[in-house]
């Protein structure tokens, strides 16, 4: 028997999903902007998801304010027959070259006039702190968690609040090489507790097969 089972402990477990491939033709480090729409490729991914976690004992579907994210929630909703929540805390990172065209590489920062911004990529200087990032996501993810306890829920967010949570439940460094990050488009990272204990951290692609096959911007 479980320490779950011999206590009573629900085993909750908390989705969060990255949203699907943007159209993004230029390039741009989109962050926060409005008007940045799913690709048609994403809307495929976001049908993807909702047949990925329709059927199951979902209570609740969350987003992000930005239209991506809100894009990739609704089919999942939808097929859930619930309604849209809607969370700033899982808003997508703040960033300082948000509106540029960085490709991959991180061509500005090379761009003497942006140095200010980078002397630090351990925080990273450029951008909210991931500390500040995990700080307002985990405050999401409990609040999932004690609303539908034994039950599951699904934040729908963006690549880097994403991961900086997931290393802090796995107790890694923050600071890290953005290419090497585990949480592709239209990914679902699971942060599986039994009460209010962390017991363990999944990870799935629903959407593999429709990767595109050139990498996108870094923390889009």
């Amino acid at each position: 028997m479980s320490a779950a089972a011999a206590t009573g402990a629900p085993r909750t477990t908390v989705h969060l999903v990255r949203h699907g491939e943007v159209h993004n033709p230029d390039g741009v480090l989109y962050g926060r902007l409005p008007g940045f729409r799913l690709s048609e490729r994403g809307r495929a991914m976001a049908q993807r998801l909702a047949e990925h976690f329709a059927g199951r004992d979902v209570a609740a579907v969350t987003a992000s304010p930005l239209q991506r994210a809100q894009e990739t929630a609704t089919p999942i909703a939808d097929a859930l027959a619930l309604s849209l929540g809607t969370d700033a805390r899982v808003v997508e990172a703040g960033n300082r070259f948000e509106g540029r065209v960085v490709g991959q590489g991180w061509g500005a920062v090379r761009d003497p006039r942006t140095w200010l911004l980078v002397w630090n990529p351990l925080r990273p200087s450029w951008g909210e702190s991931y500390r500040e990032q995990v700080r307002r996501m985990t405050a999401a993810v409990r609040d999932a968690r004690d609303a539908a306890p034994g039950r599951e829920s699904v934040l729908v967010s963006h690549q880097l609040p994403i991961w900086v949570t997931r290393c802090t439940a796995e107790r890694r460094r923050l600071a890290h090489d953005p290419r090497r990050r585990e949480c592709t488009l239209a990914s679902v990272t699971s942060l599986h507790f039994e009460g209010q204990r962390l017991r363990g951290v999944s990870y799935a692609e629903p959407c593999r097969d429709l990767l595109p096959p050139v990498p996108q911007v870094p923390g889009a």
